[in-house]
C-alpha cells in the first residue's frame, strides 16, 4: 500500500454499520479540494467568498470553544468537546464521511491487508458474558487449546465483564511476539484455566468456503482485501480439480457476495479481472472537478473467461460488491440474483491530521461502465440548517444498457437480474440467535459429547433437551405482539389507574389470543428450529461441513444451481 508523509490516498467501502476502514489509492485529481466558481442562478459562491466565510466560520468556532471551556458551569472535557463539535460537523454531509482518533486509525491497515496481530479469534457478548464464537485453523489461539464455546473471564488477569467488545479486542491484540493471558472457562462452567498465547500476524481469507455442488462451484467472498484476487483464483482452480476428480464437467461458478460490506477498490476490479476480457472497463469515479474522472480496467487476461457465472447479491452487499456485480451485470459476462443492493458508491479518502488522528472525507462517487450511478440518495433532515449545496443524486427512471443492449436502471444500487427473496429468520429463531442460546447449547452438547458422530445426530431427542436447556436459563419468548400488549397496559395503568379493570378483561382476551398465536407461531418453527439447531452443533464438530449444509438449504443458492443447470435460460436472461 502506497504511502505519503503527509497524505494518504485512500478509498473507502464499508457499510455504514462500521467504520468504513478498507482502503485502495485513487488518483490525486479525485482528492482535490477546491472551490469550483459558479453563477448566482445556481446559488453557488465564488472562491473569495468561500474563502472569506471560512476564516470568519473558523474565528466564530474558536470563540464559542474558548468561552464554553472557559466559562460553562459544570467543567468541561475539552478535548472531547472539541470531538463532538467535528463529529456533528461531519454528520452533516454523509453516513461515510468521519473524523478517526488515534485508536480508531490503528484499525487502517487490518482491514486494508486482511490481516492484524493477534490470536485468531472471533468474539461475542452473550447475557454480559464474552464468548469465543470460532477459531481460526492454525492460528495460536488453536495451537493454545483455545476452542469454540470457550468463555473468557479474563484477559491478563483484567475480568472481561461490562467491558466493551472494542475495548476487549484491542486487550487481546498487541505486537507479535508479545504474550495474553486468557482466563477461560469451558462453556462457562467450572474453574477458569489461564492459557498463555504468543502473539502472531494472523491472516484472515476473504473466501471463507468454497466448493462443488453438484456440477456447479461455488465460492463465497465476504471482503475485498490485498489478497482477495489470488484466494479467489485459488478457489476457482480447486473447484475445477475437484470436478476433474470427480469426473464432473464444471458447468459453472456462482459468487456469493450477500453480505459482502466491500472493501478495496482495487480489489473489485482484479477479482472482476478473473472473468472479464483484458483492459475492460470496470468501474469510474467522478470527484467535485470537472477533470477528476479517474476509469478503472482490468490489467490482467481473465482466469475463467467464459465459464458460465451467476453472482449472488442482497441488501447488505455493498461497494467493492456493487464494482463487482454491476460490471459483471453491464458486461453481459453473468447474471445477478437475490436482491437488491446497498447503494453504497461514494469515495472516502484518507487525509492524516495532527496527533495521529484521520479524516476519512468523501471526495468522489463512483459509476459502473455505463455510468450508472451507484450510490442511493441520501435522506436528510430538511430542519437543519442545508449545508450541503447539490447532490446529483441518481434518476431510478433513467435508463442506461448493457453491451448486449439489456435495460438497467439508475436509481442507486444494483437490481438483479433474477430477484429472489432469501427465507428470514422468524421472530423467534432470530431472538434464540441473538441471545447466544443456540450457540452456548451447542457448546455444551459438544462438551458432553465430544466424539459424537454426527450422521447420527438426532433431532427429536436434540429439540427435546434444548427446549430442557431453555427453561433451566428461565427463557421466556413473548412476541413483538405480545411486548406492545405488555407496554399498553403499563399504559392504561399509568394514565387511568382508577378506571384501567373496566378494561382488564379486553385486554386479558386479547392477551390469550395473543398467547395462541405465538404457540402456533413456535409450532410452525419447529422444524427451522431444528434444522437451525443442528447446523450450530455440527459447527463445533466441523466448520466446514456446516457450511456446506447451510449452502444446500440456502434458496437463494439453489436457485442459482439451478440456473446453471439450464443453459437455454441462462443465456435467454444475458439478452435484450
Amino acid at each position: 500500500m502506497i504511502r505519503f508523509m503527509s497524505l494518504r490516498r485512500i478509498t473507502f467501502f464499508r457499510s455504514f454499520r462500521r467504520w468504513s476502514r478498507s482502503a485502495a489509492i485513487v488518483s490525486t485529481a479525485a482528492m482535490m479540494v477546491v472551490v469550483q466558481p459558479g453563477s448566482a442562478a445556481n446559488g453557488a459562491t465564488s472562491a473569495g467568498d468561500n474563502f472569506f466565510a471560512a476564516t470568519r466560520s473558523i474565528d466564530l468556532l474558536g470563540e464559542v470553544y474558548k468561552n464554553v471551556s472557559q466559562s460553562y458551569v459544570d467543567p468541561v472535557d475539552v478535548s472531547a468537546f472539541m470531538y463532538s463539535g467535528i463529529d456533528g460537523m461531519m454528520a452533516q454531509l454523509d453516513p461515510f464521511t468521519s473524523f478517526l482518533d488515534e485508536a480508531q486509525s490503528d484499525e487502517l491497515d487490518e482491514i486494508t491487508s486482511g490481516q492484524y496481530t493477534g490470536v485468531g479469534i472471533t468474539i461475542a457478548v452473550f447475557s454480559g458474558d464474552l464468548f469465543v464464537t470460532s477459531v481460526i485453523e492454525g492460528q495460536p489461539a488453536a495451537k493454545a487449546g483455545v476452542q469454540t464455546g470457550d468463555q473468557i473471564v479474563a484477559i491478563d488477569g483484567v475480568r472481561t465483564s461490562k467491558k466493551a467488545i472494542d475495548e476487549i479486542r484491542n486487550a487481546i491484540k498487541g505486537p507479535p511476539g508479545t504474550v495474553v493471558r486468557l482466563s477461560i472457562r469451558r462453556d462457562g462452567l467450572g474453574a477458569a484455566k489461564v492459557i498463555a498465547i504468543t502473539r502472531e500476524e494472523v491472516r484472515v481469507s476473504t473466501v471463507p468456503y468454497s466448493g462443488l455442488f453438484g456440477s456447479s462451484g461455488y465460492v463465497q467472498m465476504n471482503s475485498f482485501a490485498e489478497h482477495s484476487r489470488e484466494e479467489l483464483s485459488s478457489a476457482i482452480r480447486a473447484i475445477r480439480a475437484e470436478a476433474a476428480k470427480n469426473h464432473v464437467a464444471l458447468n459453472g461458478i456462482v459468487l456469493d457476495l450477500r453480505g459482502n460490506p466491500g472493501g478495496l477498490l482495487t480489489s473489485a476490479v482484479e477479482v472482476a479481472g478473473l472473468f472479464v476480457a483484458k483492459n475492460s472497463r470496470i468501474v469510474s469515479t467522478r470527484g467535485r472537478a470537472a477533470d477528476s474522472e479517474q476509469v478503472y480496467v482490468t490489467k490482467t487476461d481473465p482466469q475463467a473467461p467464459s465459464l458460465p457465472l451467476v453472482v449472488l447479491i442482497d441488501g447488505d452487499s455493498a461497494s467493492a460488491s456493487e464494482i463487482v456485480s454491476g460490471a459483471i451485470q453491464e458486461l453481459d459476462r453473468g447474471v445477478i440474483v437475490g436482491e437488491s443492493s446497498f447503494g453504497k458508491g461514494l469515495v472516502q479518502s484518507i487525509i492524516t491530521l495532527p496527533y495521529d488522528h484521520i479524516l476519512k472525507l468523501t471526495t468522489a462517487k463512483y459509476y459502473t461502465p455505463s455510468g450508472r450511478l451507484i450510490q442511493k440518495p441520501i435522506a436528510r433532515d430538511d430542519s437543519r440548517r442545508k449545508v450541503v449545496l447539490s447532490t446529483g443524486d441518481a434518476d431510478s427512471t433513467k435508463v442506461f444498457y448493457t453491451r448486449n443492449r439489456r435495460k438497467v436502471y439508475g436509481g442507486g444500487g444494483i437490481r438483479p437480474d433474477v430477484a429472489v427473496r432469501a427465507d428470514s429468520l422468524s421472530e423467534y429463531q432470530h431472538t434464540l440467535e441473538n441471545s447466544g442460546l443456540l450457540f452456548r447449547y451447542a457448546s455444551r452438547f459438544h462438551r458432553k459429547h465430544p466424539e459424537f458422530q454426527l450422521q447420527h445426530l438426532p433431532s427429536e431427542p436434540v429439540c427435546g433437551e434444548f427446549n430442557r436447556f431453555l427453561e433451566k436459563e428461565r427463557f421466556v419468548f413473548r412476541s413483538d405482539a405480545q411486548k406492545s400488549l405488555d407496554s399498553v397496559k403499563m399504559l392504561i395503568q399509568k394514565e387511568d389507574a382508577e378506571n384501567h379493570k373496566e378494561l382488564d378483561g379486553q385486554l386479558d382476551a386479547l392477551e390469550k389470543a395473543l398467547a395462541a398465536s405465538t404457540r402456533r407461531s413456535l409450532s410452525r418453527d419447529s422444524l427451522r428450529i431444528t434444522t437451525a439447531l443442528q447446523r450450530e452443533i455440527m459447527r463445533h464438530y466441523d466448520e466446514r461441513g456446516a457450511r456446506r449444509k447451510a449452502i444446500e438449504s440456502d434458496s437463494v443458492a439453489a436457485k442459482a444451481f439451478a440456473l446453471l443447470a439450464d443453459p437455454a435460460r441462462y443465456q435467454a436472461l444475458l439478452k435484450p
